[in-house]
Protein backbone atom coordinates (compact mmCIF):
# COMPACT_ATOMS: atom_id res chain seq x y z
CA UNK A 1 0.00 0.00 0.00
CA UNK A 2 1.29 3.44 -0.91
CA UNK A 3 -0.16 6.45 0.85
CA UNK A 4 0.29 10.02 -0.34
CA UNK A 5 -0.90 12.97 1.71
CA UNK A 6 -1.74 16.37 0.30
CA UNK A 7 -3.49 19.56 1.28
CA UNK A 8 -1.07 20.91 3.84
CA UNK A 9 0.14 24.48 3.86
CA UNK A 10 0.36 27.73 5.75
CA UNK A 11 -2.80 29.08 7.33
CA UNK A 12 -3.63 31.72 9.91
CA UNK A 13 -4.99 30.77 13.30
CA UNK A 14 -8.72 30.15 13.09
CA UNK A 15 -8.48 29.00 9.51
CA UNK A 16 -9.22 25.63 7.93
CA UNK A 17 -7.46 23.04 5.85
CA UNK A 18 -8.55 19.74 4.39
CA UNK A 19 -5.91 17.04 4.16
CA UNK A 20 -6.29 14.19 1.71
CA UNK A 21 -4.67 10.77 1.70
CA UNK A 22 -4.63 8.86 -1.56
CA UNK A 23 -4.02 5.13 -1.34
CA UNK A 24 -2.68 3.03 -4.17
CA UNK A 25 -1.23 -0.40 -4.69
CA UNK A 26 -4.26 -2.10 -3.24
CA UNK A 27 -7.58 -1.03 -1.86
CA UNK A 28 -7.73 0.24 1.71
CA UNK A 29 -11.50 0.04 1.76
CA UNK A 30 -11.42 -2.93 4.14
CA UNK A 31 -8.92 -1.42 6.56
CA UNK A 32 -8.98 1.05 9.39
CA UNK A 33 -7.14 4.28 8.70
CA UNK A 34 -5.64 6.97 10.87
CA UNK A 35 -4.02 10.37 10.96
CA UNK A 36 -1.05 11.22 13.16
CA UNK A 37 1.12 14.29 13.48
CA UNK A 38 4.60 15.15 14.61
CA UNK A 39 5.80 18.58 15.63
CA UNK A 40 9.50 19.46 15.73
CA UNK A 41 11.17 17.97 18.77
CA UNK A 42 8.07 16.03 19.77
CA UNK A 43 6.88 12.46 19.52
CA UNK A 44 4.44 11.44 16.82
CA UNK A 45 0.94 11.67 18.25
CA UNK A 46 -2.45 10.30 17.36
CA UNK A 47 -4.96 12.66 15.75
CA UNK A 48 -7.89 10.65 14.39
CA UNK A 49 -8.96 7.20 13.27
CA UNK A 50 -11.77 5.77 11.18
CA UNK A 51 -13.11 2.23 10.81
CA UNK A 52 -13.10 0.42 7.51
CA UNK A 53 -16.57 1.60 6.48
CA UNK A 54 -16.50 4.96 8.19
CA UNK A 55 -19.07 3.87 10.73
CA UNK A 56 -16.82 4.60 13.69
CA UNK A 57 -14.56 7.60 14.04
CA UNK A 58 -12.57 8.97 16.93
CA UNK A 59 -10.49 12.09 17.38
CA UNK A 60 -7.98 12.91 20.06
CA UNK A 61 -9.24 15.23 22.79
CA UNK A 62 -6.97 18.06 21.69
CA UNK A 63 -8.63 18.20 18.24
CA UNK A 64 -12.12 16.98 19.10
CA UNK A 65 -14.79 19.35 17.88
CA UNK A 66 -12.36 20.99 15.44
CA UNK A 67 -11.13 18.11 13.27
CA UNK A 68 -13.11 15.42 11.47
CA UNK A 69 -11.92 12.30 9.69
CA UNK A 70 -13.80 10.79 6.77
CA UNK A 71 -13.23 8.41 3.91
CA UNK A 72 -14.44 7.61 0.41
CA UNK A 73 -13.82 3.94 -0.20
CA UNK A 74 -14.90 4.17 -3.81
CA UNK A 75 -12.01 6.57 -4.40
CA UNK A 76 -9.58 4.90 -1.98
CA UNK A 77 -9.26 8.22 -0.15
CA UNK A 78 -9.18 9.37 3.46
CA UNK A 79 -9.61 12.97 4.57
CA UNK A 80 -8.95 15.11 7.60
CA UNK A 81 -10.99 18.30 7.81
CA UNK A 82 -9.29 20.73 10.16
CA UNK A 83 -11.17 23.79 11.38
CA UNK A 84 -10.40 26.47 13.95
CA UNK A 85 -6.71 25.75 13.58
CA UNK A 86 -4.34 26.80 16.32
CA UNK A 87 -0.58 27.42 16.24
CA UNK A 88 -0.12 24.28 18.34
CA UNK A 89 -1.57 22.26 15.45
CA UNK A 90 1.58 23.00 13.48
CA UNK A 91 3.16 19.67 12.56
CA UNK A 92 3.79 17.20 9.79
CA UNK A 93 0.61 15.19 9.35
CA UNK A 94 0.79 11.52 8.39
CA UNK A 95 -1.81 9.15 7.01
CA UNK A 96 -1.58 5.51 8.05
CA UNK A 97 -3.26 2.20 7.23
CA UNK A 98 -3.83 -0.75 9.55
CA UNK A 99 -3.77 -3.77 7.24
CA UNK A 100 -3.54 -6.68 9.66
CA UNK A 101 -7.29 -6.78 10.19
CA UNK A 102 -10.00 -6.96 7.56
CA UNK A 103 -13.02 -4.80 8.34
CA UNK A 104 -11.11 -3.24 11.20
CA UNK A 105 -12.41 -0.83 13.80
CA UNK A 106 -10.44 2.09 15.21
CA UNK A 107 -6.87 2.16 16.41
CA UNK A 108 -5.10 4.80 18.48
CA UNK A 109 -1.54 3.54 18.63
CA UNK A 110 1.02 4.26 15.94
CA UNK A 111 2.32 0.71 16.37
CA UNK A 112 -0.99 -0.68 15.13
CA UNK A 113 -0.44 0.79 11.68
CA UNK A 114 1.55 -0.93 8.97
CA UNK A 115 1.81 1.60 6.18
CA UNK A 116 2.55 5.30 6.36
CA UNK A 117 2.62 8.20 3.98
CA UNK A 118 5.49 10.64 3.69
CA UNK A 119 3.60 13.39 5.48
CA UNK A 120 2.35 16.86 4.65
CA UNK A 121 3.37 20.01 6.52
CA UNK A 122 0.73 22.10 8.24
CA UNK A 123 1.83 25.44 9.62
CA UNK A 124 -0.55 27.64 11.58
CA UNK A 125 0.55 31.22 12.16
CA UNK A 126 -0.66 33.29 15.09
Amino acid sequence: VQLVESGGGLVQAGGSLRLSCAASGRTVSVYAMGWFRQAPGKEREFVATISWNGGITYCADYVKGRFAISRDNAKNMVYLQMNSLKPEDTAVYYCAAETDTYYGGIYYQAGDYDFWGQGTQVTVSS
